[in-house]
């Protein structure tokens, strides 16, 4: 029992980032019909730039204030540049391609991806870059297991994140004008909706949960390195995938859903297949997952929910 609890706080951590990745995906594929498969690299450009700025700023003596100096400061470099980068993809690389077929979108889309992460490579290099051990290691008790001070760092700030989120799309104007424009862009225009700006909209709110997933995820294994964000990013459209794509609760379902279950197989894996597989192997089980999903329910737990993309 101790080790289910403990695999599922792990789980429910590493969920909480999925989720956040996730709701990119869902956002721009619910509006214009894109899986932006760049989307993963734009994690990882948060997750560079935040842990390049962190070292610079901790140094060789992490702790104090200023640790979160470095954090605060992390997260105002990597949000912007990450924002700056959907919206240039977006504009640049997307907009022109409005109405071809889906397919090249799509192969611009991986196109994209493979320029960031060369770009990325050639700034920061090969090899992994160590985000300092800034936020202290303080660990609490829940029955049998533990649970550390980032593990609800993470978990809190991903919730009040997706709760933000849910109250911008349907409490506010602008996301009345991306659900307006995700069941019809044509009759949305009609009504006076700017159709640029809320896909450039969608594209920069997704990038800025990117970036914040990026830091979590480079403060929690304490890497990062330039090709981090093709797997991110597959397991988060897996996540989208799973709770339904184009369907904000969806992704967040998914995420913690897709979370959890790799957190479960990485810890019993070993016991159930005696030691022939390893937790090593954990990433397979997001994966099957997604297959299991496209065969039986393609839809999704919740739904797929897209408009006419006219």
């Amino acid at each position: 029992m101790d080790i289910l609890l403990q695999q599922l706080i792990n789980g429910v951590t590493v969920g909480s980032v999925y989720a956040l990745v996730a709701l990119g995906y869902t956002m721009v594929y619910g509006i214009i019909g894109l899986i932006n498969f760049a989307h993963g690299d734009v994690v990882m450009v948060g997750a560079m730039a935040a842990t390049t700025l962190a070292v610079a700023l901790v140094g060789a003596d992490p702790g104090g204030a200023s640790a979160w100096v470095a954090v605060l400061g992390a997260l105002l470099l990597a949000v912007p540049l990450c924002m700056a980068l959907g919206w240039t993809a977006e504009r640049f690389a997307y907009r022109p391609l409005r109405r071809a077929p889906r397919l090249a979108a799509l192969i611009t889309a991986i196109g994209v991806s493979i320029v960031i992460q060369n770009i990325a490579m050639m700034v920061w290099g090969r090899n992994y870059l160590s985000f300092p051990h800034i936020i202290e290691p303080r660990l609490y008790q829940i029955g049998g297991a533990r649970i550390s001070l980032l593990q609800i760092l993470i978990i809190i700030s991903a919730a009040a994140i997706m709760a933000g989120l849910l109250l911008i799309v349907h409490r506010t104007r602008l996301g009345t004008a991306m659900r307006a424009t995700a069941q019809n862009r044509e009759v949305a225009g009609l009504m006076g909706v700017n159709i640029n700006v809320v896909i450039s909209a969608a594209f920069v709110i997704g990038s800025a949960l990117a970036a914040v997933a990026g830091v979590m995820v480079t403060t929690y294994y304490g890497v990062a390195q330039y090709t981090m964000g093709f797997l991110l990013g597959l397991k988060a459209f897996t996540a989208a995938v799973l709770g339904g794509i184009g369907n904000l609760g969806g992704a967040m379902l998914g995420g913690l859903l897709l979370g959890i279950i790799e957190s479960l197989g990485a810890g019993y894996i070993g016991a159930l297949t005696n030691g022939v597989f390893g937790s090593n192997y954990q990433d397979v089980f997001s994966f099957i997952v997604l297959i299991v999903v496209l065969v039986f329910r393609p839809s999704g737990l919740l739904g797929e929910r897209v408009g006419d993309r006219a």
